[in-house]
């Protein structure tokens, strides 16, 4: 499939561009040109801009269904959902569960990509958990928690063909740092999140191969002036990415700009999206806990935040806003950071020469006209 795209705008890897024509050859983007061949193939999107595919590296559910599930059909549905919303790349997320309950939600994961997605493609597994600690919980079932175990995790990274490319654990656990040594030399990207850590543990972890924080300012101690803790890290390493839910929920959006000043580009845009994201107000669920949804906010019977209903697009939109930054920088933390970070960047995340021609089409009010994935359009509004 050969073909160019012209439009209004581009929002290419090192650059805006304004008109002219992008080339896509066989799935992947071309360079981008100002003047096109005699009796070429044209797809018109005058009027519209063309950015990178959005890569959503935790999710955990949306639109009535969720990872937990263990059910192929729900990993295709959320699949499928998230095109419309400009998604085209994900990590479906697990959580901290029954041993029975993570080896079938695995095991569906791995059978629905070996069949091919209908939509966003899964660029691997996250485990959130199970090697969490109880004071910074979360949504996630304490009375799961239990000290990191390679020989574990080897068991599920074998029933996931070798997939899991993310796992998140608490710093303080027992063997932690042996852990992040032997999962980091295996390519795994190792986070930390649901936490009470010092400010010197997560530096040690740093140290020993972990490269990001899960949802900066939640689960995890806060920042105080004499003992800096996990956030303090999180912001001053700057080895470590940094994962942001933008929502204004459950962070300030002046706290979410000020984030942004100080991790630039090591910052990370997610949903941490559940089941009820696109849902009307009402009770559903995250794993084995009930969610109660109102005014789009969802909360366990505790009152504590669970998950996010945010679509990552809303996200990019709002820290745009909060921020004063340019769209185009502000996209790219939620596709080509992302991409990054899990050493994708080289097939992912941005419109360059060479790389799989993801693609979203936006009108001037923000929303999605297009989705493409490997220079196929698979959503049209």
């Amino acid at each position: 499939m050969t073909y160019y795209l012209k439009a209004e705008k581009f929002l290419l890897e090192n650059e805006e561009k304004m008109g002219g024509y992008l080339f896509i050859k066989d799935g992947k983007f071309g360079s981008f040109v100002s003047q096109i061949p005699e009796g070429a193939t044209v797809v018109d999107y005058s009027g519209y801009t063309i950015a990178p595919g959005l890569f959503d590296t935790h999710i955990h559910g949306i639109k009535g269904h969720d990872i937990m599930d263990g059910e192929v059909e729900a990993i295709n549905e959320i699949s499928k959902t998230l095109l419309s919303l400009g998604v085209t790349r994900f990590l479906p997320t697990t959580l901290t569960s029954l041993k029975d309950d993570l080896d079938r939600a695995i095991i569906a994961i791995r059978e629905a990509v070996e069949n091919g997605l209908p939509g966003a493609q899964s660029e691997g597994i996250f485990l959130e958990g199970p090697y969490f600690t109880e004071l910074h919980k979360g949504a996630q079932n304490s009375s799961y928690f239990r000290d990191p175990d390679v020989e574990e995790f080897q068991y599920w990274q074998q029933l996931a063909d070798g997939s899991i490319k993310k796992i998140a654990i608490a710093p303080e656990r027992q063997g932690v740092f042996d852990f992040i040594r032997k999962v980091t030399e295996e390519g795994v990207l190792v986070s930390i999140a649901h936490t009470n850590a010092s400010f010197e543990c997560c530096k040690e972890a740093v140290d020993a191969g972990a490269r990001n924080y899960v949802h900066l300012f939640n689960g995890m101690t806060g920042l105080h002036h004499r003992t800096p803790g996990v956030v303090g890290a999180a912001l001053v390493d700057d080895r470590a990415f940094a994962e942001l839910i933008c929502d204004g929920f459950h962070v300030h959006p002046d706290v979410s700009a000020l984030a942004l000043r100080i991790k630039d580009d090591k910052l990370i845009l997610i949903t941490d999206c559940m089941q009820a994201g696109l849902m009307p107000d009402g009770n559903y669920h995250l794993g084995e806990f009930s969610v109660v949804m109102k005014d789009g906010v969802a909360k366990l019977e505790s009152g504590s935040l669970a998950g996010s209903t945010l679509k990552l697009i809303d996200g990019v939109k709002n820290l745009q806003e909060w921020s004063s930054e340019s769209l185009y920088k502000i996209w790219h933390l939620g596709s080509l950071t992302p991409a990054v970070s899990l050493g994708k960047d080289t097939q992912l995340g941005s419109i360059s020469p060479g790389k799989i021609a993801d693609y979203v089409v936006l009108n001037n009010q923000f929303e999605v006209q297009a989705t493409a994935v490997a220079g196929e359009v698979k959503y049209q509004k």
